[in-house]
């Protein structure tokens, strides 16, 4: 194996999912992931995108992402929003809640640490 990657999804097969039910507030998203790295100790690397909707987060894990397209809007429970189109990168940490609402499908690629 090689002690490099980049970050090409071909050949990947991606995973779908949707919101849990009980975290939907609007819309009806659905999740596509294209998990490109998992090592030891947890920590994820790969590109996620979704369709329009809105949904509660909470994180137990620490995020870095980069947004590749589209527009979406992260609001803390505090109230604090953070509006995030192409080119925006973003860290969210263990303990962060609030909502995620997708405006314009969007794509973004991500390492999670456990």
């Amino acid at each position: 194996m090689s002690k490099a990657a980049d970050f090409d999804i071909s050949g990947i097969a991606p995973e779908e999912g949707r919101p849990a039910t009980d975290r939907l507030i609007a819309g009806d998203p659905v999740f596509t992931t294209w998990n490109i790295e998992e090592a030891e100790g947890g920590l994820y690397a790969g590109i996620w995108q979704s369709t329009p909707g809105k949904w509660r987060i909470r994180y137990d894990e620490w995020e870095y992402f980069h947004i590749l397209e589209g527009r979406s809007v992260v609001t803390c429970e505090t109230g604090e929003t953070f509006y995030l189109k192409a080119g925006d990168r973003m860290i969210l940490r263990p303990g962060f809640k609030g909502t995620w609402e997708v405006i314009e499908t969007t794509r973004k690629d991500y390492v999670i640490r456990l």
